[in-house]
């Protein structure tokens, strides 16, 4: 069985999120876009090649042309990574463009505090209790007080280590801190990949953190990736103040039989929620199913 595509955003769940994007901005939530921020009239779509793979050309072909048709016509601006090492397969789509974070960069804030505190047995009740309410109810003030807790300064400190060098910090308003394409998929590749940065600890912890988002929240990226496999999920959705705009983003890592890929996408310029997150899944349920198709029995 396949998670559907779109997923539906009730009137309840709604309110909701609309009263949580409204926290996200804080104190710096009246600040004017930038030229590039108010050109989301068009996706940047590449003629070809977005998805490359040595060993499975064609399935990087077919990703391609099924990436352009899903977002063709859509009026999102559109940042978006994905990567498959066992097929030797990633795509990349405005990669280096930024888009403000809204919750998406709490995937970084808990992150940056295992790599702080050298791992999860560190953490103390409060900082677990955080962690948890943070990620996978997306609360704010938990957000905010882990922030606070790990200090820019620790932060920045992963963001080199983790050699995400696209990503700002905001420090005044967490929420609009500016994420890339490309530096998100170097988090949840360090997520997903042993390594020096992040401890095996460290890495199941926010992956099951991650895994274990209320079911209101779990849109996005995980639209098409069959219901066995494990999606640690974490989205980000934020209206702008001046131009009542959406930012809405969405990144996973999936796991299970013969499954292990990353997908991160990020949107801006769009005209409601609900849009943005059809134009995220529209995209991942193409990239899903592809994969899911090519770890079939040839």
């Amino acid at each position: 069985m396949l998670r559907s595509v779109p997923a539906t955003v009730s009137a309840a769940v709604m309110a909701g999120l609309l009263a949580a994007a409204a926290a996200l901005a804080g104190p710096a939530a009246g600040r004017t876009w930038s030229g590039g921020d108010m050109a989301a009239a068009s996706t940047g779509l590449a003629s070809t090649g977005i998805c490359q793979s040595a060993i499975r050309p064609n399935l990087a072909a077919r990703l391609s042309r099924g990436i352009e048709k899903a977002l063709a016509g859509r009026v999102s601006a559109v940042g978006l990574t994905a990567a498959d090492p066992r097929l030797g397969l990633t795509c990349a789509l405005n990669q280096t463009r930024h888009f403000d974070s809204a919750s998406a960069i709490k995937a970084t804030i808990i992150s940056a505090l295992v790599y702080k505190e050298h791992g999860p047995s560190h953490l103390t009740s409060t900082e677990r209790g955080l962690a948890w309410e943070m990620i996978t109810e997306s609360d704010n003030d938990a957000a905010t007080a882990l922030w606070n807790d790990v200090g820019i300064a620790s932060l920045q400190r992963f963001l080199n280590a983790a050699h995400m060098t696209h990503t700002i910090l905001d420090d005044a308003a967490w929420g609009l801190s500016q994420l890339t394409a490309q530096d998100e998929l170097k988090l949840l590749e360090l997520l997903a990949t042993p390594g020096k940065v992040l401890s095996s600890a460290s890495r199941g912890y926010v992956l099951w953190l991650m895994a274990n988002v209320i079911p209101s929240q779990h849109w996005g990226v995980p639209a098409g990736a069959p219901a066995d496999v494990t999606v640690s999920v974490k989205n980000g959705w934020l209206p702008d103040p001046n131009t009542g705009l959406w930012h809405i983003n969405s990144i996973g890592v999936f796991r299970g039989k013969n499954v292990d890929y990353e997908i991160a996408v990020l949107t801006s310029g769009n005209p409601t929620m609900a849009y943005g997150v059809e134009t995220i899944e529209k995209a991942a349920y193409t990239i899903n199913i592809d994969i899911y198709r090519a770890t079939l029995p040839q």
